[in-house]
């Protein structure tokens, strides 16, 4: 039918239909061009863009000090790559284009203490929050907006254009954490300041900083130096983790270092200014082979042999959380002395860090020389303690009473709910939900961090393309993202939040530890912060690429283990049948059995297929568009075999 003969009203309405279907199509690939990580809760993407020029200036209201810290943060995160040096004025100048940050003087409800709002028109930009938090992170995503190369540190010739939209954002949990361990590896202050840089860029506001452990007490206490004179060193060694040589007898100590006090002052503050708080962690009974090697008399053994770790082997783990120190790196319950050391120690840590909480650890403490020790036993008699685990409860407890003593609250990992949990105490929950679960219906409230979901220096993508790294388990990209923190079976109001943490027996570098933590740190943001019934795979993954670029201008690590193939074998009749799948859809996978290269003009793969006896191995490697993105994974028959399930 020619639209010539169609009725004047129908023709009105096909010309509408068509008309509402464009604008549709343009708002899309409009939207298309923002890619904001957390994803933000409301975001309406509108018409035209808001350019920046060096002739105007960042407004903030009369007297209004933390509406100027913001701006003038913003102001000089885009003046590197802008070359823009913007001034700060008062007050909205109705002829003068401006980005504006202001403090909302009747709060707004829906955003709460670290929402925000965000209005860009072609004329000017208002952000708005009840809190200096809020702001900060309204300006965090108002950079996100901006193009990549802002993150550049000299001066480029991008187009400075932000979008026009409107969003209401604020985060769905209070605690939004990243810890970084720094006793089994050192990192320097400016790496420690680095990342956390980079973890506040997406709306993280915790950074647990795990200080102390068998192979380094890493945070000068001043009243007992010989833990950072001592405790703070170890013999160098290279090689895996675990299989190292122990320390000989008369080898120097030279590998470490720790942070003064007057460094952790400077790294807290760093981290306020980005509204980030910090949380120490001083591990304790346990993990503590570092502090016994500087004061061996706070052991039941007393053994002035002990050394701090080089990473050598000092236990056995027999499955299912059994297992046997070789090496006594406990502190004695039964010592009084050694609750005036924590004393001593938890005093100026308290000193040194304005977070509520510090963390005391609490996991995996051995008992067994405490059960072969006669003050120990006589202690659990008079106490009436029926077993160690009561007797580990009986030094969390007196250990809360002296966090309580220097004003601080205590929270500790899911074992310290093994022979009761301490009154006030609140929980790590790391082996899995129940812990956390349990905790939660105790009435103390929880951080979820399951090492299946959120233990970040696990195995991301295929073992035989990756850095070495943690396997006992892997934790996929895919595998975070569908992280959830609250339980059906418990009270959401106990859940703080959740936090994703960074083991560093295998990452000596800040580059690496940069590689393990993103893009998986990208997609726990989400988790932390967006609602919960925002979560979309395919969405992410496209915010996620975008954000790849942005680290690639900002020389931020990341990996690329999402985009590798995945194999999978079985037996299946005698046969070695091989399935290969990608996390991400829309991969093109191709590989080769002739020990050749692959890549698109070998074999592509469609279905399982099997794998010849014989010395062969299966390459494979994954394209898109014509051009590979993933790794080469090459795979012995043997290694296959392994895997194969029946």
């Amino acid at each position: 039918m020619n639209n010539l003969h169609l009725p004047q009203n129908l023709f009105t309405m096909k010309k509408n239909l068509l008309l509402l279907a464009c604008i549709f199509l343009a708002m899309k690939i409009m939207a298309q061009d923002i890619s904001i990580i957390p994803q933000p809760v409301e975001m309406q993407r509108q018409t035209g863009v808001f350019t920046l020029n060096a002739t105007m200036a960042i407004a903030v209201k009369n007297n209004d000090a933390a509406s100027e810290r913001v701006g003038s943060f913003f102001a000089a995160k885009i003046a590197p790559a802008t070359g823009m040096l913007l001034p700060t004025s008062w007050g909205i100048k109705d002829k003068q284009r401006e980005i504006n940050f202001f403090i909302n003087q009747t709060p707004n409800a829906v955003i709460g203490n670290e929402g925000y709002t965000l209005d860009v028109t072609p004329k000017r930009v208002i952000l708005t929050a009840n809190t200096e938090g809020g702001l900060f992170y309204g300006a965090q995503t108002l950079l996100q907006l901006l193009p990549k190369e802002i993150g550049n540190q000299t001066v480029t010739t991008a187009k400075w254009e932000i979008p026009c939209v409107k969003i209401v954002d604020y985060p769905r949990f209070p605690w939004r954490g990243l810890m970084l361990d720094v006793s089994r590896h050192f990192f320097p202050k400016e790496d420690v300041k680095r990342y956390i840089d980079n973890m506040a860029k997406f709306k993280y506001n915790t950074f647990h900083w795990h200080l102390t452990d068998d192979q380094g007490w890493r945070i000068e206490i001043k009243s007992l130096p010989k833990l950072t004179e001592i405790g703070a060193f170890r013999v160098p060694r290279f090689g895996k983790w675990g299989q190292l040589e122990a320390p000989k007898e008369g080898e120097k100590a030279t590998d470490g270092g720790f942070y003064t006090q007057n460094d952790i002052k400077e790294i807290v503050a760093y981290a306020a200014e980005r509204h980030v708080t910090v949380l120490p962690e001083i591990d304790v009974p346990g993990h503590s082979m570092a502090a016994i090697a500087a004061y061996p008399e706070m052991c039941v053994t007393k053994d002035p042999k002990i050394t701090v770790s080089p990473g050598h082997k000092f236990s056995e783990w027999y499955g299912n959380g059994k297992f046997k120190m070789l090496i006594d790196n406990s502190l004695n319950p039964s010592d009084e002395a050694v609750y005036t050391f924590l004393d001593k120690v938890f005093g100026e840590v308290a000193t040194l860090f304005p977070h509520p909480y510090i963390h005391i650890g609490g996991d995996e403490c051995y008992h067994g020389y405490w059960a072969k020790d006669s003050n120990c036993v006589a202690l659990m008699q008079k106490e009436g303690l029926k077993n160690t685990e009561e007797l580990q409860s009986y030094f969390i407890k007196r250990l809360e009473k002296i966090l309580k003593k220097h004003g601080k609250k205590l929270i500790g990992w899911d074992e310290i709910l093994e022979g009761g949990l301490a009154p006030e105490a609140s929980v790590m929950s790391w082996r899995g939900y129940e812990g956390g679960i349990q905790a939660a219906k105790q009435g103390h409230y929880v951080v979820m961090t399951p090492n299946d979901y959120v233990y970040i220096d696990l195995l991301q993508g295929e073992k035989a393309a990756e850095p070495d790294a943690t396997d006992y388990k892997k934790v996929t990209l895919r595998k975070a993202y569908d992280f959830e923190p609250v339980p059906d079976s418990i009270d959401a109001k106990y859940i703080l939040g959740g936090q994703a943490n960074l083991w560093t027996e295998k990452v000596p570098t800040m580059r690496h530890a940069e590689y393990m933590t993103y893009p998986r740190a990208w997609a726990l943001s989400d988790v932390y912060w967006s609602p919960k019934g925002s979560k979309n795979w395919d969405n992410f993954i496209v915010r996620m690429e975008k954000h790849m670029g942005r680290a690639d201008v900002a020389e931020m690590n990341y990996a690329r283990s999402a985009f590798d193939a995945i194999v999978k074998t079985t037996l299946t009749e005698g046969k070695l049948m091989a399935e290969i799948t990608t996390e991400i859809a829309g991969l093109d996978i191709y590989y080769t059995l002739n020990e050749t290269t692959p890549d698109k003009w070998t074999p592509q793969y469609k279905t399982p297929f099997e794998v010849p006896e014989g010395p062969v191995s299966l390459k494979v490697i994954t394209y898109r568009g014509g051009k590979p993105v993933g790794k080469m994974v090459v795979l012995p028959r043997e290694t296959l075999l392994k895997r194969a399930t029946k």
